[in-house]
């Protein structure tokens, strides 16, 4: 994690992080002012801090409650050395807790990261640089010899050259890549989780059954997330990007709809007309480009290969954005490589929705065909010795598709994990489904997992999809456990041999689509000197229903976006007009403002926070529509997750309400008990609001221009990266 540090006055100094800043000062008697905790003050908080995290993480799982645990550390100094210190943590247990969970809390204690890394001792290196941006790829490096060579199933290139090269293309980008956290909890199961140190909204994890192949796992699906905009997905990128010569990449065309919104001649080709628009309902302005807003462009749309025959077609960025997610992407050190790997995951998720959503049962791969693959074979009896069942099956379908199953079971919770893996090699998909299970996750966060149904409409329902396609963690049904199998085993193998190897996997996969009917269209992107591409397969390889561009397409944040954010200057009549437009919209009261209007606010502010319910209560009360607020308000306060703070205010606000509504109360006889109750600054703030000098109390102006929006300025930064390199690489190639 990059930490970056201000000097402010005097011996006060200022660190920041992710969304996060931390003030440090020194004690009066050392100079200092004594306004915040010293550094070392901070150090010592962390061990604490961390040790009670893990209690409270064991106790969540098993329904402990927290309410009477105490738990305290203190530091005890060598008169000789003051480096030498013992760290004693003590806990103190209500009686009524089991022994077994007495000594699971002390474990759970022991497993402290602050504590393993000063046990183990980290290695400090000070060094003086000319840019603190550069050389940032240094963070990426293994202590892998010079001379090694390691090669894997499905790569042209040795792992240690693949990480280095992709590493200097990040590089080259300004990219600031750090690794934020390693995984090894079983055998031959690494995975770790890597982001740009300037925009952390920018990450990927990775996996592998080597340190190497999981770090070249991530640094490969970063490249091609940044190839394919993804990291960017949903997310409005300014007004510069929006009026630039190109908004995605230098080949993309704008199309105008036609009359009465029709359909432009020239996006999208007959058989994609017919998936996409079977009814005749889509319009025109269903496929405006959420990220630039600039609907006076028309359509932004890009080419893509039709694979049958080589013409290109067209298709709408915003049709990709609201259907595909990160589905049917991939960089290589060749094309053929990132083929393979892009259309093994292409089946793999659309096997996996098959076999869920029909409650498939699958054949156990038998224990013979298991033994040939020892280092696999370790990892999933690691995962045996510490409780946790789990069943290996051939997704295959009888043969048909490059598919592997683990399937892990958690007897603490009832929880099942269903994870899949697909390569044209029985072995490479066997281990990409067991590191998937794992990746990121510690052996606490299989606590997580759902349990399984018998309720069909639960494991059929759009969503759980999307649910499994983000982090496997949608419902399974109990079908699915059935012995008496659906399909039998096949041991297959679609994998070629030889220096063409990947050439020809690629024309296999490519093969099985074209026997089953489907077209398939397919973009290349070298602009970052990188391979990348994306391959869509219409009616098969999106995530989301082909409903969601009339129903819920990402592109109504163009409806609101503007005035939200300048809902500080909106006069009445904007007012009405906006709150009026979110009534209208049928929208979910819930959902999140950074959501509908594509900007990254900080989490840990009013904006962060905000939903469409507290938005439109801000507007009633800004508007002096006291009943309605005072509904809105009594809702929140019935489901609030917001903090602490923002809930108090509401508190606060309610009771005056209740007091201005009813004519037989008057608030001068509450004012001063209410203040006593809430604070003056709190009730300034709420009698401000309600007079009319304050407006939308907690949300600082800003507007389309983002000023103060520093995470989401960031995350702008980034990509306008990306924009310049394919900008000079166009110019470069004229």
């Amino acid at each position: 994690m990059e930490i970056k540090v201000n000097f402010l006055d005097n011996l006060r100094l200022e660190a920041k992080f992710d969304d996060f800043t931390v003030v440090a000062d020194q004690p009066i008697r050392y100079k200092g002012d004594g306004s915040a905790p010293g550094p070392f003050d901070y150090f010592l908080a962390s061990s604490a801090l961390c040790a009670a995290y893990f209690v409270k993480v064991y106790c969540n799982t098993r329904n402990i409650p927290t309410e009477n645990i105490r738990l305290s550390q203190n530091n005890i100094v060598d008169p000789e050395d003051r480096y030498n210190q013992i760290f004693k943590i003590q806990v103190e247990l209500p009686a009524d807790i089991s022994e077994k969970d007495r000594q699971g809390i002390l474990r759970s204690i022991d497993r402290c990261t602050v504590k393993k890394v000063v046990q183990t001792g980290p290695e400090f290196v000070i060094e003086e640089v000319d840019n603190l941006d550069a050389d940032a790829q240094a963070l990426l490096m293994l202590n892998s010899g010079s001379d090694t060579s390691t090669y894997i199933a499905g790569k042209d290139l040795p792992l240690e050259q693949t990480i280095a090269n992709m590493s200097g293309i990040l590089a080259d980008l300004g990219m600031k890549i750090e690794i934020a956290s390693w995984r090894n909890i079983v055998p031959n199961v690494w995975s770790l989780h890597i982001r740009d140190a300037q925009s952390p909204m920018c990450f990927t994890n990775g996996k592998g059954a080597t340190k190497e192949g999981a770090l070249a796992s991530a640094l490969g699906e970063f490249i091609e997330r940044l190839n394919c905009n993804f990291f960017y997905n949903d997310q409005f990128w300014g007004e510069d990007i929006a009026n630039a010569p190109f908004v995605h990449y230098p080949n993309e065309r704008w199309f105008k709809p036609g009359r009465k919104d029709a359909l432009p001649v020239g996006i999208l080709d007959e058989y994609c007309l017919q998936v996409y628009n079977p009814e005749g309902e889509l319009r025109g302005s269903h496929l405006y480009d959420t990220n630039s807003g600039n609907v006076e462009r028309g359509i932004c749309s890009l080419p893509y290969v039709r694979q049958s025959d080589g013409e290109v077609v067209y298709f709408p960025s915003n049709l990709v954005e609201n259907l595909f997610l990160s589905n049917g992407m991939s960089a290589g050190n060749t094309l053929a490589e990132a083929q393979v790997q892009c259309l093994s995951e292409i089946f793999e998720r659309a096997v996996k929705r098959e076999i869920l959503e029909g409650e498939i049962a699958l054949p156990d791969v038998p224990d013979e065909v298991l033994a040939k693959y020892p280092g696999i074979l370790a990892g999933i009896q690691g995962l045996e010795e510490q409780g946790f069942p789990v069943l290996v099956k051939d997704a295959s379908l009888g043969g048909q598709f490059p598919v592997m199953c683990v399937t892990l079971m958690n007897p603490r919770t009832g929880g099942v994990f269903a994870s899949f893996g697909a390569h044209p090699s029985l072995e490479v998909a066997l281990e990409r489904s067991l590191t998937e299970l794992l990746q990121g996750r510690s052996f606490e966060g299989l606590n997580d997992l759902p349990q399984p149904t018998f309720e069909s409409n639960a494991v059929t329902e759009p969503n759980n999809f999307v649910e499994h396609f983000i982090d496997s963690s949608g419902v399974v049904s109990w079908r699915f456990f059935s012995a008496k199998a659906d399909f039998e085993f096949v041991e297959w193998d679609f994998s070629s041999q030889g220096e063409n190897a990947n050439a020809d996997e690629a024309a296999t996969l490519f093969g099985i689509l074209e026997d089953m009917g489907k077209e398939v269209y397919m973009a290349t992107y070298e602009h970052l000197g990188a391979t990348a591409c994306r391959i869509l397969v219409p009616d098969y390889s999106e995530i989301y229903p082909v409903e969601d561009l009339i129903w819920d397409n990402t592109n109504k944040a163009l409806f609101f976006r503007a005035d939200i954010l300048n809902i500080h200057r909106l006069d009445e009549a904007g007012l009405e007009a906006l709150v009026e437009r979110l009534e209208d919209s049928e929208l979910d009261d819930y959902t999140d403002i950074t959501t509908l209007i594509g900007i990254e606010f900080d989490d840990n502010t009013a904006w962060g926070q905000l939903t469409i319910l507290e938005l439109k209560l801000l507007i009633y009360l800004a508007l002096q529509r006291f009943e309605e607020t005072k509904e809105l308000v009594e809702a929140f306060l019935q489901y609030n997750d917001n903090t602490v703070e923002r809930g108090l205010f509401y508190q606060a606000l309610n009771v005056v309400l209740e007091v201005l509504l009813d004519d037989e109360l008057e608030l001068d006889d509450y004012e001063v008990n209410f203040r006593r109750m809430f604070g003056n600054p709190r009730m300034d703030a709420v009698l401000g609001s309600v007079d009319g000098s304050v407006r939308f109390f907690g949300l600082t102006p800003t507007s389309m221009k983002l000023e103060g929006l520093d995470r989401h300025l960031r995350l702008i930064e980034s990509y306008k990266k990306l924009h310049m390199a394919r900008a000079n690489a166009v110019a470069a190639s004229l």
